[in-house]
């Protein structure tokens, strides 16, 4: 047996990433192709399920799913199924799974292939199987298909009067800059064209007051109301009395042009103007100028007024150039700065929490009002994130953060968000066979505060993630019903927006019928897994894209709870405990006599192919921004950015924002190797001349000192560089930058600083930076110590 006494914190550290049992690894296999499959809707962490306690305790590696709810393809790559009636599927009288094709079916009867139960039928659905039992397949899309999107009655909207069409609203700061404004109207502009014919779309301005404007006339109109600079004060005139909604949203097919030369006639407001407004400060100081959070309230009381009747969802992007600062909700960034060394504080752990309520409060009452917030902050300068995030995050939105006007992918990230599908109103449920459980969910979500392990989504994409990790019901685990493999079911039920080219003949000719309509779905999905016969077999059904995503879920809840520090130190001690189980496994530790020896220790894992990328993955984690100290120059908004990004991964596209890929061509035309470790010397023993770097957020294409000066550079638009560039950008669910680099001609930094791998901690200051090489040799010493 381990010993479990070397370090003090290990158990606690143990119990933290594996709630009851050891559990968690990582990805990154060298030979990856560049390429990425399509969004799968469920993922497990390993395919083979563990068959009972011990057999996951002597693993150690983690167990659970990530799941994309609003994926175009399941894990086969096959698009649902379609059927109607979707109320009317039958659910299991115990555990209320619904009937899939998994499920034994007899002429009165039906077994659940969750729990087992018997459920009888009732005369519609003998006569709706009868027909087609036997050949699996016919007109009930759940008789076909394990993976189904079938159609419900709506609920809580009057569907005649119910307009449905799709409603924007953008809220522009104006206690900005020039720059920041016209990237926002070049943003707005590209968001005007992403737009469907139909969709209604209002603008606002905020500084020390909130403008509405009105395109619809001959001439734009605005109206002002001024902000109190007070906290505890709120906009009391109903915003509704200020403008009508219906003159403040416009139609995007009839008012694009006006709504563009409205947009050119936004300007920053003056200091004179602020000072005037806001109040002067001490010696002439201006106190503030940006009354974002009492802007946010009063839009999502004004459009609240409409939901359910103009509306089903409204989104609304606000343009951010810097902190609140004025009115209700402002925000004392003082917090950042030299005073926490000075008061001995760990400012990691201090700038990770929000310091207050007051935008977790206002994202609830977004939800009640069904209006979606999404946040662009266009500033380098500390803005506080750790608390606007939740009015993003937990309304359904997305946070976006720019560190300058400069190169900015704000107007490309706009149109690209804007143009895929999305869905809404969304209720999201993972059930089990009887013998294992849920133990943790994590994503940008909200739990239902009635049913277990029920997720209300407010909008949802095909990108959108979220995760789960489980633990064993009964001690006897799988090993009892070798007969019964464990099962797994999704339910995700959605509303969508259906455009009029989508609607079939009769719903077009309805007259009642608005130029869109809201359709209610149930989305099943159902997968039936194997359980392990020995632990070799558990190893080698590892999938590592989604143990790293658990992990990295659950490291940002450590730093979140304990600070950056517990949570490095946890990764850290995980790694250590890993290593040990899987020498235990395959007896390279020596117990009794001299114990065992460095040499003996093997923290490669050469063993289980699965597992090796794991070192290499953590180590990246540990280099990555999101795990990196505050001393050492980590923004804290750019940390909590990565955490939210992060969280909404999927599972593939989260592996190269750790550890990305660096491919290598002999010529723009030919590529030479499909991955390469990130290290100087990876890039000297290729030989290759260039080099495609992918980490998610930039494409990086470094020609290297020695390339033959004919080679072209930049690559030509028509050669398989650019081709594979160019998908990679399709893919992504936001705009990587793209740089080329010309080694020993221009500054290589931003390249250079991805070669992570090198034992190079020249110039830093700080020695705890360590090398891979120098890396591995810490976790076997660690790893010795810990089976002492």
């Amino acid at each position: 047996m381990i010993s479990t006494v070397a370090h003090s914190n290990w158990s606690q550290h143990r119990s933290f990433f594996q709630l009851s049992h050891p559990r968690l690894t990582v990805t990154v296999k060298p030979p990856l192709a560049p390429s990425l499959p399509p969004s799968m809707a469920m993922r497990p962490s390993i395919a083979r399920f563990p068959l009972d306690p011990d057999s996951q305790d002597a693993a150690g590696v983690p167990w659970g799913v990530t799941v994309s709810p609003f994926a175009a393809v399941n894990e086969d790559g096959t698009k649902p199924a379609y059927g109607p009636d979707g109320e009317q599927i039958p659910r299991c009288e115990n555990c209320w799974a619904y009937f899939n094709t998994h499920c034994e079916l007899d002429q009165w009867a039906w077994s659940c292939a969750l729990c087992g139960t018997l459920n009888g039928l009732n005369e519609r659905d003998v006569e709706r199987y009868g027909k087609e039992r036997g050949t699996g397949k016919g007109s009930a899309a759940e008789m076909g298909s394990s993976f189904v999107d079938l159609e419900m009655p709506m609920e809580g909207f009057e569907e005649e009067s119910m307009q449905a069409r799709p409603v924007y609203v953008a809220a522009v700061d104006l206690a900005s800059s020039e720059d920041f404004l016209e990237l926002t109207k070049s943003a707005l502009l590209a968001a005007l064209e992403a737009l469907s014919p139909g969709s209604l779309f209002g603008l606002a301005t905020f500084s020390h007051k909130l403008g509405l404007y009105d395109v619809q006339g001959p001439v734009t109109v605005v109206k002002n109301v001024f902000i109190p600079p007070d906290s505890d004060r709120t906009i009391t005139m109903d915003l509704e009395d200020v403008m009508p909604i219906l003159s403040f949203l416009a139609p995007v097919e009839t008012c694009k042009d006006k709504i563009a030369a409205a947009l050119d006639t936004l300007r920053p407001t003056t200091s004179w103007e602020r000072t005037t407004g806001a109040g002067q400060g001490v010696d002439g100081v201006l106190l503030g100028g940006r009354g974002f959070g009492a802007t946010m309230e009063a839009l999502i009381n004004y459009l609240g007024s409409e939901y359910g009747t103009t509306f089903a969802l409204a989104r609304v992007f606000a343009f951010l150039s810097g902190a609140p600062d004025f009115g209700p909700g402002k925000l004392d960034t003082r917090r950042y700065g030299e005073q926490y060394a000075s008061k001995g504080e760990d400012a990691d752990r201090a700038l990770l929490p929000e310091q207050t309520p007051f935008y977790k409060e206002l994202a609830a009452v977004a939800v009640q009002a069904g209006v979606c917030i999404d946040i662009f902050a266009v500033t380098n300068e500390y803005t506080d994130l750790a608390s606007l995030k939740f009015l993003s995050i937990e309304s359904g939105g997305s946070l976006f953060l720019y560190p300058s006007t400069e190169d900015s992918t704000l107007p490309q990230d706009m149109y690209r968000m804007l143009s895929r599908p999305y869905v809404f109103n969304c209720i999201l449920r993972l059930r089990t066979s009887s013998e294992f459980k849920i133990g943790h969910s994590y994503g940008h979500f909200f739990p239902d505060p009635q049913y277990e392990n029920v997720q209300h989504i407010i909008c949802c994409d095909s990108y959108a993630t979220y995760a789960y990790d489980f633990e064993f019901a009964k001690v006897e685990g799988f090993s009892r019903h070798v007969s019964e493999p464990p099962v797994i079911q999704m339910a995700f039920q959605y509303t969508v927006v259906v455009p009029p080219e989508e609607l079939s003949i009769s719903e077009l000719n309805s007259a009642s019928r608005p130029k869109f309509s809201l359709k209610r779905r149930l989305r099943i999905r159902t997968v039936k897994y194997g359980t392990a016969r020995n632990i070799n077999e558990l190893y080698d059904s590892i999938d590592a894209e989604v143990v790293l995503s658990i992990l990295v879920h659950k490291v940002v809840l450590a730093s979140l709870e304990q600070g950056v520090r517990e949570g490095r130190a946890l990764l850290h001690d995980w790694l250590v405990i890993l290593a040990a189980q899987y020498n235990e496994a395959y007896k390279h530790i020596q117990h009794g006599g001299g114990g065992s020896t460095a040499a003996d220790i093997d923290v490669s894992f050469s063993q289980c192919p699965q597992l090796q990328p794991v070192p290499r993955l953590v180590f990246a984690l540990l280099r990555n921004p999101l795990l990196r100290l505050h001393e050492e120059g980590v923004h804290p908004d750019y940390r909590i950015y990565l955490q939210c990004l992060f969280s909404a991964l999927d599972p593939s596209f989260l592996q190269r924002a750790v550890y990305p890929v660096l491919t290598s061509y002999t010529s723009p035309d030919k590529q030479a190797y499909p991955r390469h470790s990130l290290s100087r010397a990876a890039l000297i023993t290729s030989g290759s001349p260039i080099f495609l770097l992918d980490a998610f957020t930039a494409l990086i294409v470094f020609y290297s000192s020695t390339a033959d000066p004919s080679l072209p550079f930049p690559p030509p638009h028509d050669c398989l560089l650019r081709t594979t560039i160019n998908k990679l950008k399709q893919e992504r669910s936001i705009t990587p930058k793209l740089m080329f680099i010309r080694g020993g001609q221009e500054d290589a930094s931003a390249f250079e600083n991805f070669l992570i791998e090198e034992q190079d901690v020249e110039g830093s200051g700080f020695t705890s930076i360590m090398g891979f090489v120098s890396f591995l040799e810490d976790i076997r010493q660690s790893v010795i110590e810990y089976v002492k």
